[in-house]
């Protein structure tokens, strides 16, 4: 059975005669009506019209690593928004440990003859591993974008954080406040991330004249990796902790609480991505955001040029991540701050909610 009209045309707020000129695509409707009449269509459950389905510009490929850092899905979800609006349909591929492989993804894709394909925190940011799977996908001229993860040897365009200023943000923030003894966490230093971290956050405690040595304990991304990564560093007696991700943050919080220690009165702790929720956690997490929206936007504009045949800079792109202060750092223990060194680094700083 056929679309009823007055069932469209109440649900739209529009008339019965609108809906029948939009359903014939015929001219006169404005691009809201138009709009309101085919959400209506979709959503009482009738199927468009053939000449009201939009084309498919072809498949892009989207290779993440799991699903259990909330930072991939919010990258996952800004892409595909991106992708839709230039008429593209997103093929989203998973890792999970012991699963699929990103080279048997790879060849997944190829055989759904992908337009491109985009890899976010793949294995183009493990300085151990061969890249030959990507000099190779440019070689058969697919377009391809790698996010988060720089190989010079690699002739395509990266999107990337600034991890080197994440790192400085961080300990500069901590320093303000007081903090001597400042740590940090993340995953393994193979990946080049983590090393452009290390790197910012040595660089930040040499220019404050402070020793990081024996401070970094680098785990596994998670929050079990931060709570032992915690555990040690409070051993090791910091009053505060940079964190690799949001994730490790929370397993940082949770050990120094099981160790009687009160957050952020007795220790501070930073994270990274400003992923969803983390804004409500007990205590909320100061964080070092990641602007996943630009970057998504940034590389799925990227893709799509390559793909039309526009010439793309094989370079790497570089954004600027913001410190979000909330409730998970405080004055260290026993520490007054300068009024003037409070006062530069709220303006570098962003109060967040």
């Amino acid at each position: 059975m056929g679309p009823r009209l007055a069932d469209i045309a109440r649900y739209a707020g529009v008339s019965e005669a609108t809906v029948s000129r939009v359903l014939n695509d015929k001219a006169g409707v404005g691009g809201d009506t138009r709009k309101a009449v085919l959400t209506a269509l979709d959503v009482l459950g009738y199927e468009r019209p053939a000449r009201l389905r939009q084309r498919s510009a072809g498949l892009v490929g989207m290779v993440i690593p799991e699903l259990g850092n909330p930072v991939f899905p919010m990258f996952a979800q800004a892409a595909e928004g991106a992708l839709a609006q230039r008429g593209f349909t997103p093929v989203l591929c998973t890792q999970a440990p012991g699963g699929i492989t990103e080279d048997e993804y790879v060849e997944l894709l190829l055989e759904r003859n992908v337009s491109g394909i985009l890899f976010v925190s793949g294995r183009h940011a493990d300085t151990t591993a061969p890249h030959d799977r990507y000099r190779t996908l440019i070689s058969r001229r697919l377009p391809i974008v790698l996010v988060n993860g720089f190989a010079d040897a690699v002739d395509a365009a990266f999107i990337s954080c600034d991890d080197r200023e994440a790192g400085r943000l961080a300990v500069d923030h901590l320093v303000a406040l007081g903090h001597t003894r400042i740590g940090l966490t993340s995953g393994p230093e193979r990946y080049v991330p983590v090393r452009r971290r290390i790197e910012g956050y040595r660089e930040a405690l040499a220019r404050h004249g402070l020793d990081g040595e024996n401070l970094v304990e680098l785990s596994l991304f998670g929050v079990e990796g931060g709570h032992a990564a915690a555990c040690a560093l409070i051993e090791r007696g910091v009053t505060a902790m940079v964190c690799g991700s949001d994730m490790m943050a929370l397993g940082a919080v949770r050990a120094a609480r099981q160790r009687g220690l009160r957050v952020p009165q007795d220790f501070s702790v930073v994270g990274y991505d400003d992923s969803q929720l983390i804004a409500f956690t007990d205590p909320p997490l100061t964080t070092v955001r990641q602007p996943v929206n630009a970057m998504a936007l940034a590389a799925v504009r990227a893709l799509c040029d390559e793909i039309s045949g526009h010439t793309v800079s094989r370079t790497e792109y570089v954004f600027d991540p913001e410190l979000i202060v909330r409730g998970s750092t405080a004055v260290a223990p026993g520490r007054a701050v300068p009024e003037a060194t409070a006062v530069v680094v709220q303006g570098r700083a962003a109060a967040g909610g």
